[in-house]
């Protein structure tokens, strides 16, 4: 089950770009994510809510917002979300208003979601660019999950099977980066950052003040 609502026009013409990462469990988005953000300082991330308990090192308000179900709820029925999503057996949700602000400050904003969220907030913003996250294989990837020794085996079953499903609707993104190599897959996300920063429509946005001044329409 999942729930969205529109954005209004104007959130398509800020001067900022929105990039949306997914990829299945263990495929190392949050890791390529990380790196990329500490290469440029102008990616910024938009904190999700998630009603799933804190993992590891996590901090309320770093990696997500933990929240209660009923506060989750009350977020829903508020229209608080561009997108939320039921995800091994939980809730996540992307805040409307912390995308805009950042993209209304000139910010380019980066999301990391699940397939459902991510081909929700393209309909909702269509300057959007959505990028799928591949593991090399699926031994690679169930070896990357016990590594991590986050999950139970029962867990790792799960993630696996939903694996499937996620990788199958990679054709609906803009981009695919298999994460074989770390270091090339980190040189691929910032090439496709870099590209859509030159795009015409993207330069138009964040440029707007030298497009006029040059009178291009």
């Amino acid at each position: 089950m999942t729930g969205t609502s529109p954005l209004p026009s104007a959130a398509m013409e800020y001067p900022g770009n929105l990039f949306v990462v997914a990829a299945p469990s263990g495929a190392g988005k949050s890791s390529l994510v990380r790196a990329l953000q500490e290469l440029d300082s102008h990616v910024q991330p938009s904190v999700s809510h998630t009603t799933r308990a804190p993992r590891g090192q996590e901090k309320h308000g770093r990696e997500y917002f933990f929240v209660s179900e009923p506060e989750f709820d009350a977020m829903v029925l508020g229209d608080a979300f561009v997108e939320w999503a039921h995800v091994h057996q939980h809730r996540y949700g992307t805040s409307k208003k912390a995308i805009a602000e950042r993209m209304e400050q000139g910010a380019d904003v980066i999301l990391e979601i699940d397939f459902q969220g991510a081909i929700q907030i393209k309909q909702a913003f269509a300057n959007a660019v959505c990028i799928f996250i591949l593991p090399p294989s699926w031994e690679e990837l169930r070896a990357r999950l016990e590594r991590r020794g986050e999950d139970s085996a029962q867990t790792i079953e799960l993630r696996m099977k939903n694996a499937a499903v996620e990788v199958a609707q990679a054709g609906k993104f803009d981009f695919v980066i298999i994460n074989e190599l770390f270091d090339r897959a980190l040189f691929d996300l910032k090439a496709i950052v870099h590209a859509q920063r030159l795009k015409f429509a993207a330069q138009a946005r964040s440029r707007a003040d030298t497009f006029q001044a040059l009178n291009i329409p």
